[in-house]
């Protein structure tokens, strides 16, 4: 290895005295004293945590029945997070600081909780777990236990909003998290594993989004610890001018704080971590003071230190401190070899239980390096954003209603028409509601809401913004062509108090699947913890769906985001498929003023027949499903025919198809279903929206057959109703994965979807009624079928007929009132 490479690896490395940006000697030595006797402290916990079940000070000598049969828990990144945390301790007390802490490596739990406990917020939260040698064997038992808390920062957590499981988000969080909290800071570690993630990646450019005057501040302390479970990570392994250019290139100043040695490293990160203070509240004071926000190098710590920092380096002659094995459990066999036992006796010795924890707990001289109240981390309001969440100023979204004389008859764009609601809802909450998502605002016709609020932008600016570009430093649209930023952006935002959501075209949804699941199992965890108040839902828009991808082609075409969502705890999720613009307005103010959901709308964006009457709007989606009369030729009779629809374009295609079977039978007796809240489909057991047995038989019979035209894949419904009364007589049609560059009725027919198959499915499942007189219908319904797919390959487009076509209100109801009045004189 040549001396250039040598003195490259020896600037990478994690060993030695401290290395750092910020030269500095803020602390005394009496201070350094007690940093270390607190670091050794959060360090014993730590430990504790994973090995401990009895015998917490370790008074007896350590034995095998003292600890927990089955370890779990990770101990490599504690340390760093912890140097971190008690660090910063000193400059919210300093500077009276109002912060929060996001652990990306959420994994290193003990390192949060350790803070937790010292701060006396986990006794306050769990007063079982006192400050004492009992509430110490407790706090160590309820790790990672059945019954007790997870590995994670999860919610379970005092202070957390980030359990850090699933790696990625914890930038987009935090920034979230000090939109619109202009004193807030979010110290945030970052795992150099999380780091090699598309969405970490993504959301170091957030700072291009960060409003100095209206905005708080984000800290983001990467933590280079070297290694991932059993890997060397990417940022750990570069030179210093290629992470530095790095972090420029993001438009960052870092500041580096590394090496081994604490006393030095003590007085490292205490310089640094306080120079980077001083920078933010200057680049803030500047902005503020001004009143012109600009986008400043915002400071980035780069903590480079050995994973597992203060254990044993080798056990055995293999490595420990410093690599990979101190990931998880540092010694995983302390139940079968004695001598390991003996050895991790001793490395929990090194950290003085016996004088830091005298009576069970931390000196009144340590504590007092802990901030008080609601200024400690752990204690923050902010971090258990209910308790701060203010209700919405909505206005009357009936003031929104279009106008609806005759149903079926009138074209409507009832995207562009909901905007104008949303306008106003950005307009009375101006510090508590945002609109997020990636590059689509304008595209999905919501471009009216810019009347309230443009489009925060804090990058350079053209001339030609000016010509509808509707970008500004402070606004209250999020725009960026990352879903998993624009999704982190929103859940930071609403875990912290506030309201907002997120529209996204309807097929790239499927980019943030996993974060929206993670979402939901941390709503559901919440409503287990007696101390998290309900925060917003998290509210998805979804728009420029599947059966209007035509002209995008196959790529774009897949509405399974709903697939992903059903699987989730039916005490949290909530899906919703307005069939019109007036159904549109109603669900939307019902999501908006929902918590603790997660609430998906599927709409179209283009014009589309409207169905109902505001009055009818509300009275529909109130029940979420209900018979449809105007549409419907059966009443007071026994139906021999059920037409079902769930979804703007479906319901369309299925009035058609009604319309059509009346023209070839008009004597049929045709009842038609809508639905709009899709949980109503599952058993009232399963889900609280569902319907009862009853209520199902009620709508749907349990004798008739059904054709159900659904908006995305026909096995959902099928999953949903299998145990229903009937359910064998029910016959989805939906996205069959078929698809290609298409006009709309053609993608239709493609997947079965169009008014022709569904006539004909109808026919086909109605022989007991119809015998063979279908067949000539059905004939003929296929020859207009082709007729129609002919005309789309010959000029690329649908017969304007069909395209246009209406209910055509021909007296059906009071046609079917007649025939009931006649057959009631005749007996």
């Amino acid at each position: 290895m040549s001396d250039s490479n040598e003195l490259e690896v020896e600037s990478i490395s994690p060993f030695g005295p401290a290395r750092s940006t910020i030269k500095g000697e803020p602390l005394t030595k009496e201070e350094i004293a007690k940093f270390n006797d607190f670091f050794k402290a959060s360090l014993y916990l730590s430990l504790g945590m994973i090995y401990l079940r009895d015998n917490p000070l370790l008074k007896e000598p350590l034995d095998t029945k003292h600890l927990k049969a089955r370890l779990l828990g990770h101990f490599g990144s504690a340390p760093g997070q912890i140097f971190t945390w008690m660090h910063f301790n000193r400059l919210i007390k300093k500077y009276d600081l109002d912060s929060i802490f996001i652990s990306g490596p959420g994994h290193g739990a003990p390192a949060v909780l350790s803070q937790a406990y010292l701060e006396g917020t986990y006794s306050e939260v769990y007063p079982e777990i006192s400050e004492d040698e009992e509430g110490m064997q407790k706090f160590f038992k309820h790790f990672s236990f059945p019954g007790g808390i997870g590995s994670h920062a999860t919610p379970e957590t005092p202070g957390s909003i980030h359990e850090g499981g699933e790696l990625g988000y914890s930038i987009s969080h935090a920034f979230g998290a000090v939109f619109d909290h202009p004193n807030l800071i979010a110290l945030t570690m970052v795992g150099d594993g999380e780091a090699e993630t598309g969405p970490l990646a993504t959301s170091w450019h957030s700072t291009k989004f960060l409003n100095p005057i209206t905005d708080g501040a984000v800290l983001p302390v990467l933590h280079l610890n070297g290694y991932k479970i059993n890997n060397p990570t990417i940022l750990a392994r570069i030179s210093h001018k290629e992470l530095e250019n790095l972090f420029r290139g993001y438009g960052y100043e870092p500041y580096f704080v590394e090496g081994d040695d604490v006393d030095t490293m003590h007085q490292a990160m205490a310089a640094t971590l306080e120079h980077c203070v001083l920078e933010i509240r200057k680049f803030q004071q500047k902005a503020r003071e001004s009143g012109k926000a600009f986008r400043p190098r915002w400071p980035v710590i780069i903590l480079r230190s050995p994973k597992g920092w203060t254990g044993p380096r080798k056990i055995d002659d293999k490595f420990l401190e410093g690599f990979w094995r101190a990931h998880q459990v540092p010694i995983t066999d302390v139940h079968e070899k004695p001598e390991h036992l003996k050895i991790l006796e001793q490395w929990m010795k090194t950290y003085e239980p016996d004088r830091i924890f005298r009576d069970g707990k931390i000196s009144e001289d340590l504590k007092d390096l802990c901030p008080t109240g609601t200024r400690r981390m752990s204690a923050n309001p902010v971090a258990n954003g209910g308790t701060i969440r203010k209700t919405l100023r909505m206005p009357d979204f009936r003031n929104y209603a279009l106008k609806v004389d005759k149903p079926a008859s009138i074209m409507a764009a009832s995207m562009a028409n909901m905007s104008m609601f949303l306008r106003d809802v950005i307009a009375g909450n101006p510090t508590t509601f945002r609109l997020f998502g990636p590059d689509e605002t304008e595209s999905n016709k919501l471009g009216k809401v810019y009347e309230a609020g443009k489009k925060v932008w804090l990058g350079e600016y053209f001339e030609e913004d000016k010509d509808g570009g509707n970008l500004a430093p402070e606004g209250r649209v999020m725009e960026m062509l990352s879903e998993h930023t624009c999704e982190g952006w929103l859940e930071g935002y609403i875990l912290t108090g506030r309201h907002g959501l997120l529209n996204s075209y309807e097929p790239f949804i499927h980019v943030i699947d996993s974060m929206v699941n993670q979402h939901c199992k941390w709503l559901e965890k919440c409503l287990e913890v007696e101390w998290r108040h309900k925060v917003a839902s998290l509210n998805i828009l979804l728009t420029a769906v599947v059966w209007r991808q035509d002209h995008n082609g196959f790529t774009h075409q897949d509405p399974g985001f709903l697939d992903v969502v059903a699987n989730k705890s039916p005490e949290i999720v909530r899906i919703y498929l307005p069939p019109d613009g007036n159904c549109l307005l109603s669900v939307t103010d019902h999501c908006l003023r929902s918590s603790n959901y997660v609430n998906v709308i599927v709409a179209d964006k283009q014009e589309h027949l409207q169905y109902l009457s505001m009055d009818d709007a509300i009275i529909h989606c109130t029940k979420g499903i209900g018979i449809w009369p105007q549409f419907s030729s059966d009443r007071g009779e026994e139906p021999d025919l059920v037409m079902a629809s769930c979804g703007d374009i479906s319901t369309h295609e299925s009035l058609a198809a009604i319309d059509l079977l009346l023209q070839h039978f008009p004597e049929l007796k045709i009842r038609c279903v809508n639905c709009v809240d899709l949980f109503k489909l599952i058993s009232h057991d399963e889900h609280p929206h569902g319907l009862t047995d009853a209520e199902w038989i009620s709508l749907f019979t349990d004798n008739r057959p059904i054709i159900f035209n659904f908006h995305s894949y026909p096995w959902l419904v099928h999953r949903l109703t299998y145990k229903r009364p009937g359910s064998h007589n029910v016959h989805v049609r939906g996205y069959r994965e078929k698809g290609n560059i298409d006009t709309p009725l053609e993608l239709a027919i493609r997947n079965g979807t169009d008014r022709f198959s569904l006539a004909m499915a109808a026919i086909d499942h109605m022989t007991a009624i119809l015998g063979n007189r279908g067949a000539a219908a059905r004939e003929q319904l296929r020859n207009e079928q082709l007729k129609a797919k002919a005309m789309a390959f010959e000029v690329g487009m649908d017969p304007p007929f069909l395209k246009n076509w209406t209910w055509p209100h021909t007296g059906l109801w009071s046609k079917g009132e007649s025939r009931v009045a006649s057959e009631q004189h005749l007996h």
